[in-house]
């Protein structure tokens, strides 16, 4: 759902080179589509993240995806239980230091429990999870790494959405072991913190001075309220917006988990207010430009936090033609999946995403739907789509590198979104 500087994204991306299989390039042809995958682009670094969030879109708005993409996405779980970003051959076992990350594994589970029937790999996963989790309470990217906030509320979306309380998953059961929520906390900026900062929160704190990052920010807001990618809202915006950090000459935090989503919430509407309603990228020597993928991520968390008056104006600039949210997302099915889920949860219709059908163009970058619910409209190919109703969103329910890009990697959705703005 990170990174600031060329040489943490450049050795973040060399783990990731180190650990991916062999580039493989995505059939997306008859032969492609049949396989499973989404997506035309090579899926070394993002398939199943990529296929993760497709399929909880789609079963988000009420499409029955194809049982090959089911199929696909259980099959790349390793013996284990742990979820690579993508294995070219299934039949060699992965790598359980390097080629497993907790990001993969936790958005394939809550993908998998979402759609249903398979049961079996969702425990796996889960049990993973819990072997992995660190002394802190959070999760790295790969087993035993730092925990940084954006793993760490992949996971705790993991156990959100297979119905188990994070709160009670900790590093040592029974012995006073921390918990997510800990790990999440000791990443938020402070009173000690400029005043620009506070209620932020940093990727990582394992390499010096927290620094606030805002994709960090958005995945920690979500995860904080102990939810995932999708989920129901249980009551109704106030009206209010978010509440900032309570400061009294300088010192003081977040006493709780949602005076942490509060904090960080507000910290988000602050920066996207003063950038034109919404996020700017932070990639190392790009140019000032929107980051669509962090925005849709600020408008879920948002929406998440009831606070629907906050994400309409974000919401709305990626919903307009001059954004360009809808060319940037054409052909990817994971940025398809974000703008479908970020529309989905602020109560707009994905299906007139500023006049685009953001549901239809998902469905056509891979297999052909089951079905849809029943009392749906097409999608034009020959499916039909369940209207949505402007709901918090349904079922079981951020996010890891672009700037490898920059290296020349070609890191797709998965990297593209998440660890973009570390320190």
């Amino acid at each position: 759902m990170n990174i600031r500087r060329s040489v943490a994204a450049l050795s973040l991306c060399a783990a990731l080179g180190a650990a991916a299989a062999p580039a493989a390039v995505a059939d997306d042809g008859p032969a492609g589509r049949a396989k499973g995958l989404y997506g035309a682009k090579d899926p070394k670094f993002d398939g199943v993240w990529r296929q993760s969030l497709a399929l909880l879109a789609q079963d988000a708005v009420g499409v029955t995806p194809a049982k090959s993409a089911i199929d696909w996405l259980a099959g790349q779980s390793c013996a284990d239980g742990g979820f690579a970003a993508y294995r070219a051959d299934t039949s060699k076992a992965c790598d359980p230091k390097k080629g497993e990350f907790t990001d993969a594994t936790a958005a394939a589970v809550q993908a998998l429990a979402a759609v249903g029937g398979r049961s079996g790999t969702v425990e796996k996963g889960i049990g993973w999870l819990k072997r992995h989790q660190n002394e802190d309470g959070g999760w790295g990217m790969n087993p035993g790494g730092p925990s940084d906030a954006n793993s760490t509320a992949a996971a705790v979306g993991a156990f959100a959405a297979t119905g188990q309380d994070p709160a009670k998953v900790t590093s040592a059961p029974g012995k006073g072991g921390k918990t997510p929520y800990d790990a999440l906390l000791g990443l938020q900026l402070d009173c000690s913190a400029k005043a620009a900062e506070r209620g932020a929160f940093a990727y990582t704190a394992a390499k010096g001075k927290p620094v606030a990052n805002e994709l960090a920010t958005a995945s920690a807001a979500l995860a904080a309220r102990g939810k995932g990618f999708v989920f129901e809202t249980v009551g109704k915006d106030s009206g209010a917006g978010p509440k900032p950090l309570r400061c009294a000459g300088g010192k003081g935090g977040a006493g709780s988990p949602e005076d942490a989503a509060e904090a960080a919430l507000a910290h988000l509407s602050r920066v996207m207010s003063d950038s034109g309603t919404h996020l700017k990228s932070a990639m190392p020597g790009a140019k000032d430009q929107p980051d669509f993928g962090g925005t849709a991520d600020a408008v879920i968390a948002l929406a998440a936090g009831e606070h629907s008056a906050a994400a309409s104006k974000p919401l709305q600039w990626l919903q307009s033609k001059d954004s360009g949210a809808a060319a940037w997302a054409k052909g990817d099915p994971g940025a398809l999946a974000k703008l479908v889920l970020a529309a989905h949860a602020a109560g707009a219709n994905p299906r007139d995403f500023g006049g685009t059908d953001l549901v239809q163009r998902l469905n056509a970058t891979g297999p052909k739907p089951e079905a849809a619910a029943p009392g749906a409209e097409s999608d034009g190919s020959g499916k039909s789509e369940k209207k949505d109703d402007g709901g918090g969103g349904v079922g079981g329910v951020w996010w890891t590198v672009g700037v490898c890009a920059v290296a020349g990697m070609g890191i797709g959705f998965l990297l593209s979104g998440r660890k973009r703005r570390q320190l």
